[in-house]
């Protein structure tokens, strides 16, 4: 079975979460398997154009991965979270949501200055908080190389929102 094959039967799909009308992928029965995950970093990192400084995993899911593909590069993994769960001076970004806002942040020595970083979350929805941690970097004085996600919802035309940081955006499954 190809991988997205693999990824797509092991999702599972939780209707009515967190609010009625939404079908919610959950990704957690892939680690209950361990040549599936091993399947997914490998892929992740043979779709590297280049090799990055640091992976940024955005809160919480997107640690899951990012933390993996960062461990086996031997790089830095930086923690994207949401404001007010970082114990050390952060920089901060606030963005929009469909109704209000939020605020992300990252501890502001997390990247150097030059540093080229692959995003990961687990999931590409509408972008904003990708769009988000990509605007972090920038204020950090890294660059962007790029986004990765385990799954796309294409019809949420997420990766608009990213082409601004980056047009390398790496879904492994679309929906």
């Amino acid at each position: 079975m190809n991988l997205e094959e693999a990824i797509k039967s092991t999702v599972r799909d939780i209707p009515d979460f967190p609010k009625p009308g939404i079908i919610f992928k959950d990704i957690t029965p892939i680690f209950y398997d361990q040549k599936l995950c091993s399947r997914i970093v490998d892929e992740f990192i043979a779709r590297f154009d280049q090799r990055p400084d640091a992976i940024v995993g955005i809160e919480s899911r997107g640690f899951l991965f990012g933390f993996l593909v960062a461990n086996k590069l031997g790089i830095p993994f930086v923690l994207v979270r949401k404001a007010g769960k970082l114990p050390y001076k952060t920089v901060s970004h606030e963005y929009d949501l469909e109704y209000g806002s939020a605020k992300i942040e990252m501890h502001e020595d997390a990247l150097q200055k030059g540093w080229k970083v692959i995003i990961h979350d687990d999931l590409l929805a509408t972008g904003g908080t990708a769009e988000a941690a990509g605007n972090l970097v920038k204020k950090l004085g890294a660059t962007v190389l790029g986004f990765n996600f385990v799954i796309g919802l294409d019809f949420l035309n997420g990766k608009n929102k990213l082409i601004n940081h980056s047009n390398n955006i790496t879904c492994l499954v679309h929906y």
